[in-house]
């Protein structure tokens, strides 16, 4: 890879600073970056709404150059008004794609980039918001001409940005360097997409490459609340989207006010097996604190990924262009269920998640079906799936209906496997969930929420042919079901185990499952996250090895080829294990 075994380190450096910064000044903030971290690339951006200039571009990248740092371009695609225009109203300073300047300009600083680099990635900002009067009017004429009633924005954008990428981005650039290759970075919203013009299910046919945006932050203060989980996530959507063509991670700095937070970021790209782990940006990272921090968790990273496979994990179907339940298989990966993502179909996947937004496919329930009698697996459907499908054929494999109707609960009612005995746990506090009515034994509530007299299923069963269709009641508020009991939530794992491992023990902690016999165990620095004492529960393991460790651990108990193992889980401390069988 280069400086590091398992990836490659990039960061990225910002018009503004090409535009701007002196030889000195590079030179001086370049050894601090290289004293803590081994770099082995920058991308180096001449367009963020200013162009600087040929002179500038290249001492840049000789000064990185002479320091052994390869060096590829950038471009972000904002743009003040043009001289004597009227503003329009875009958030962002975003491209208005309607108006000709706008467009002219992004054709000019496309070849500049072209021309200047054999490589170039595009910031996330290549989408449009804009709704100004030659929009509107754009946008009413595409809808008209495909049939199109309800004045919605998405259908036009999707077509509007391939036709820019085409005809504004990728023509210009390969005109001025026919070498050029053009990685397409697609941002952390990903359940947005449609809605402001990313389109990769036609841009993954026209870019070189795509890259993710793995930014999570804060998850309270910022606007966008994403899970820390979906910076593994999104990683293993696009990888599968296009298998070697996912070019990295990429995080920043911002909005992380614990320097966990920030690093957090890190690790869980890291765990996905990305190409490039990108630092956003250099600018951000000269003298702060969060630099050295990663430089030490840099090396760490390195070793646990030599011994670490392919991911491996529940297969949560998100077609393109979906939306639905946004983010939730985030919350469940932060509930200890290894969740892997991909925008086709699983046909292979031995668990599967369907959510609200796996219903976007109209044949999903079909599909569901034939899956269940070929594969004999184990598919968790949501309650948003169950109501986004109805009428559509669930109910052949269900008795499981939603009538409208909701329950506030904090007792429960957990029923081990086999049906033994049943533990009744209290929560953290009250939730609120979706009655998930069924018939006795038709279905079969194996956790369910109680409430004075009556208990509603959270966890229900059914066995359809060969395989078994769990159906399971999301809060209204998705961060609740950290407030469910580790009992409750253990029973949920049990439920699908990956590779046959699965995790006792609360919420806020990680398991990411990999294809060679090992896996990482990873609790989140959260408000309340304490160290704990995990159970792990390994089918056909004789043992579990931290590489590097004195001894092997040997399990507690086996029971039906079952080893348990007790570990203790430490906030912000990942630990790899590799299955001895």
């Amino acid at each position: 890879m280069g400086n590091y075994r398992n990836f490659t380190l990039t960061t990225y450096f910002v018009a503004h600073a090409t535009a701007r910064v002196t030889r000195e000044e590079l030179e001086k903030q370049l050894d601090f970056m290289l004293k803590h971290l081994r770099l082995d690339k920058v991308y180096l951006e001449p367009w963020r709404g200013e162009l600087a200039s040929h002179e500038q571009v290249e001492m840049c990248r000789e000064v990185f150059e002479s320091r052994g740092v390869k060096v590829a371009g950038g471009i972000t695609t904002v743009i003040p008004t043009p001289e004597g225009d009227k503003p329009k109203q875009r958030l962002f300073s975003t491209f208005c794609y309607n108006d000709p300047k706008m467009r002219a300009k992004l054709r000019e600083v496309s070849a500049f980039t072209g021309a200047h680099f054999d490589e170039f990635i595009i910031d996330d900002f290549f989408f449009t918001n804009c709704m100004c009067p030659a929009c509107v009017r754009e946008k009413n004429a595409w809808n008209a001409a495909h049939g199109i009633t309800d004045g919605s924005w998405q259908a036009y954008r999707l077509d509007l940005l391939r036709r820019v990428s085409e005809e504004d981005m990728i023509a210009p650039a390969k005109a001025a360097n026919p070498n050029c290759k053009i990685t397409i970075k697609y941002p952390n919203w990903a359940e947005s997409y449609q809605e402001t013009g990313y389109n990769p299910a036609e841009q993954r046919k026209l870019f070189d490459r795509v890259y993710t945006g793995t930014e999570t932050r804060d998850p309270v203060t910022t606007d966008q609340h994403l899970p820390r989980y979906l910076s593994y996530s999104l990683m293993t959507y696009f990888e599968n989207m296009w298998p070697g063509h996912n070019g990295g991670g990429w995080f920043d700095t911002f909005d992380s006010h614990i320097t966990e937070h920030y690093l957090e970021q890190a690790y869980l790209t890291a765990f996905s097996r990305p190409q490039e782990l990108m630092l956003f940006c250099f600018q951000s990272l000269y003298d702060n604190m969060y630099t050295p921090a990663l430089g030490f968790q840099l090396d760490k990273l390195d070793a646990l990924l030599d011994h670490a496979g392919r991911p491996a994990g529940i297969a949560c179907y998100l077609p393109d262009n979906c939306q639905g339940e946004d983010n939730i298989q985030d919350f469940l990966g932060m509930c200890g269920l290894p969740v892997v993502c991909t925008p086709y179909f699983p046909e292979d996947a031995k668990q599967i998640l369907l959510t609200r937004s796996s219903a976007c496919d109209p044949d999903i329930v079909d599909r569901l079906e034939a899956w269940l009698a070929r594969t004999g697996g184990d598919a968790i459907v949501t309650t948003g799936f169950v109501d986004a499908v109805k009428g559509r054929g669930l109910e052949r494999m269900t008795s499981v209906r939603l009538r409208g109707r909701s329950i506030v609960a904090d007792r429960y009612r957990v029923e081990e496997a086999g049906g033994s005995r049943c533990l009744f746990p209290r929560g953290i506090k009250p939730i609120t969930l979706p009655v998930a009515e069924f018939r006795n034994n038709s279905t079969w509530a194996v956790v369910k929420g109680m409430n004075g007299e009556e208990s509603y299923g959270i966890l229900l069963r059914d066995d359809y042919m060969d395989g078994h269709l769990w159906t399971l009641a999301v809060p209204d508020a998705y961060p609740d079901l950290y407030a469910i009991p580790r009992e409750a939530l253990s029973r949920i794992r049990q439920a699908v185990p990956v590779e046959g491992v699965w995790l006792e023990g609360p919420s806020r902690i990680s398991l990411f499952v990999y294809d060679n016999d090992s896996f990482v165990l990873y609790p989140y620095v959260m408000e309340g996250v304490q160290r704990e004492v995990v159970r792990l529960h390994v089918k056909g393991a004789k043992a579990l090895r931290v590489p590097g460790g004195k001894k092997d651990l040997e399990p507690l108990y086996v029971q039906n080829g079952e080893a348990v193992f007790e570990v203790s889980a430490m906030p912000g401390q990942y630990v790899l294990y590799q299955i001895v069988r």
